[in-house]
């Protein structure tokens, strides 16, 4: 199998207008998908995330996801204090692994999300 890219990745909700709010409005992510029961936002270049309530399929709400969803931002420390002051609310401090910064946080149905930049060069 030869994958070319990954298209989406979704995330599971039980408030889609909730959902939307927060991804939307509190941490701010470009809205590309203008209809329907599922809005998706733009994650950079490459990907994007889809909101979806499970139930609108006949699926059981099996969330929240505890994999996080990494979001590269230019400046941890800072995207954190201004999500902050939006609400957001953070698990623990800045983790500086040596290689990377990460900042972790969860969207109101509590599926995983961090911030996310490396600064050290890869080998």
């Amino acid at each position: 199998m030869i994958v070319e890219r990954t298209d989406f990745v979704t995330v599971p909700v039980t408030d889609v207008e909730r959902a939307r709010v927060f991804y939307e409005e509190t941490l701010g992510l470009p809205k590309i998908s203008n209809g329907g029961a599922w809005p998706e936002f733009q994650l950079g270049e490459n990907i994007s995330l889809y909101l979806m309530d499970p139930t609108q399929i006949g699926q059981p709400f099996r969330a929240p996801h505890q994999a996080h969803i990494a979001l590269r931002v230019a400046d941890v420390a800072e995207t954190r204090r201004d999500l902050e002051q939006r609400g957001v609310e953070f698990e623990g401090e800045i983790l500086d692994t040596g290689v990377c910064h990460m900042a972790f946080f969860r969207d109101p149905d509590g599926n995983a999300l961090m911030l996310h930049r490396r600064y050290a060069p890869r080998d």
